[in-house]
């Protein structure tokens, strides 16, 4: 892990998981496309609001990243790549974008919580992430929808 902030909140989770030693390297990462976003969205889950996130899966294949699976870790950072807690994919699930209800963008915990506000945001960051390929989003496309639990901050 290049990141020696996420390196060692990662370690300090280790200090008491060691049945995770062996596990894979979490993703260093943080969520959102700017500073504000980012803090924002960072409050929302350190907090417990936000309980899950949302790729598209074309973005995720012209990327080449694997789809997230069941026991990954994510160690989530700030804007400043300083580590700031331990996230673990606790479900996924793949749906297409018109089938997404209103109790998920509850779970995911943005805005007001409404469908109306994630369908808007989530359309807009598709759009713009789809772009750079050449493609632009459907109603039909495939959301991977991730949902992890916080488990451990420092």
């Amino acid at each position: 892990m290049k990141n020696a902030s996420a390196r060692n909140l990662w370690g300090d989770y280790l200090d008491n998981h060691l049945e995770y030693a062996f596990s894979h390297e979490p993703k260093v990462t943080h969520i959102g496309e700017n500073e504000k976003e980012v803090k924002e969205t960072l409050n929302l889950i350190l907090s417990g609001k936000k309980r899950a996130t949302s790729h598209s899966l074309l973005g995720l294949q012209y990327r080449k990243e694997p789809l997230p699976k069941i026991g990954d870790f994510t160690v989530l950072t700030d804007w400043k790549g300083n580590a700031k807690c331990v996230l673990r994919t606790v479900a996924v699930r793949l749906k297409p974008f018109f089938s997404i209800r209103e109790s998920y963008s509850k779970i995911e915990g943005e805005g007001d919580s409404s469908i109306a506000y994630w369908k808007n945001k989530h359309w807009d960051f598709y759009t713009r992430e789809l772009e750079t390929y050449g493609r632009v989003p459907r109603e039909s496309m495939i959301v991977v929808c991730e949902y992890f639990e916080k488990v451990f901050e420092r």
